[in-house]
């Protein structure tokens, strides 16, 4: 639960127009807030009062917050808007973290860029100084500093403001991940191949009396695997479900690296669950991505809902398994790996799940933390059937995903985690 800020309320506030400003920002920043969500706000104020600053702040937060994924986002707005002594600091920090000397230096907090973004109106840099004073020389040094794009790569898709995350969503479309192909038990008639066909050979030498005049060889044929993707969409994984169906779109819709043959794939199947499954390969065909991810989110009635992993992945087991996992099908899981269910059902899903793929490589945006344990029951359960465990939070964790598949021997992070596990539960039965 967010705290309350500990802010000075104005004296004499302008109580209606604060609040349509405030709702505003908030609609900015992302919020569904409508005119009827405001006199809602301004009633509910006017029956509540004006003078605890605890009461305001959950009077607000009850008008304008309707979803969990959204109270960081009204924090932080709350904190920017309603009379914050470092107001402008507090901007200045999120929308331009590249500024030295203004305030301790400190990463964004999650939806803090959004909230500066919404207030702001992209007017910050304009407002800034834009000459030196007389006699102060300014020197930037841009030694080891990294591009825009860069470092677009390496931040969480949580911390991302709007613009950002328009700029992501473009980057997502350009990714390929390149994949061997996999070589089969037929034969294609090769003359380099390293496999002389005698019966090819005999053939042509009926044709000219007997006489061989070259040997026919053959070499193994190849072939692509299937790409099965499974998304979480439950409330703490919305952020970055919508990010890896953006990067799945383009994955399904890479015609050109198709026709060149660069990190083709036979079929790429894209599936979401949350409390239930759902097979969304049908919409996420369609190459305008926000018709196809409209689509995708009307089809998917389970979004930011819950979560129930080990039942959809028993529905997918039983019901899509034998259809997109033959002949080797590679399967990314994109979870958190949060489960409220029996751990049991659940390990025996994921073990099902990974002897009928060929390589099953989970995702987890929670490993983006230093100090990650696999403490949930959840991920306890899923972690030792997995063939690799990596984050999922950036656009450089997808980028990695391409020498992931080119190295099967790649485990990420399981087998440190496998032995914190190991050692924990050697710990819990000394004691």
């Amino acid at each position: 639960m967010a705290e309350v800020p500990t802010l000075s309320l104005p004296e004499n506030p302008k109580l209606v127009a604060n609040i349509t400003h405030f709702a505003r920002a908030l609609r900015k920043a992302g919020l569904n807030v409508g005119t009827g969500r405001v006199m809602d706000a301004v009633k509910a104020v006017t029956a509540v009062g004006f003078t605890s600053r605890r009461d305001f702040y959950w009077t607000l937060h009850a008008c304008f917050v309707s979803r969990p994924e959204e109270r960081a986002v009204f924090a932080q707005v709350f904190r920017l808007y309603w009379r914050d002594p470092r107001f402008l600091e507090h901007m200045m920090a999120a929308m331009l973290p590249a500024i030295r000397g203004v305030q301790e230096e400190r990463s964004a907090k999650p939806a803090e860029k959004r909230a500066a973004e919404a207030l702001l109106q992209g007017q910050l840099p304009d407002d800034l100084p834009q000459d030196a004073p007389e006699g102060e020389e300014i020197k930037i040094d841009a030694t080891m500093t990294l591009s825009a794009e860069e470092r677009l790569k390496t931040l969480d898709f949580e911390q991302m403001s709007t613009d950002e995350i328009a700029k992501a969503k473009r980057m997502l479309a350009r990714l390929t991940l390149p994949i061997k192909p996999l070589k089969t038990r037929r034969h294609l008639p090769s003359p380099q191949g390293a496999r002389a066909d005698w019966r090819r050979t005999m053939r042509g030498a009926c044709r000219t009396g007997g006489e061989i005049h070259r040997i026919a060889r053959t070499r193994r044929a190849e072939r692509f695997p299937n790409l099965v993707v499974l998304c979480d969409i439950s409330g703490s994984m919305s952020q970055y479900s919508r990010m890896v169906l953006h990067f799945l779109h383009a994955l399904i819709n890479a015609r050109e690296a198709h026709r060149r043959g660069r990190g083709r794939w036979a079929q790429v199947h894209g599936f979401t669950f949350g409390t239930r499954l759902t097979n969304l390969t049908r919409h996420l065909r369609q190459r305008d991505v926000d018709a196809a991810l409209a689509a995708a989110g009307a089809e998917a009635q389970d979004w930011q809902g819950g979560t129930r992993i080990g039942a959809c992945l028993h529905a997918f087991n039983r019901d899509w398994s034998r259809r997109v996992m033959g002949q080797g099908a590679v399967v990314v899981l994109v979870s958190d790996g949060l489960d409220r269910e029996y751990p049991v059902d659940l390990a025996r899903e994921m073990q099902r799940l990974q002897r009928s793929a060929k390589r099953l490589i989970w995702l987890n945006p929670l490993l983006r933390w230093d100090g990650f344990a696999p403490r949930a029951q959840g991920i306890q359960a899923m972690l030792p059937h997995v063939d690799s465990f990596r984050a999922g939070h950036n656009i450089a964790s997808l980028e990695d995903l391409a020498s992931v598949l080119s190295r099967p021997e790649d485990t990420g992070e399981k087998a440190r985690l496998m032995a914190l596990m190991q050692s924990t539960e050697a710990q819990e039965f000394l004691s």
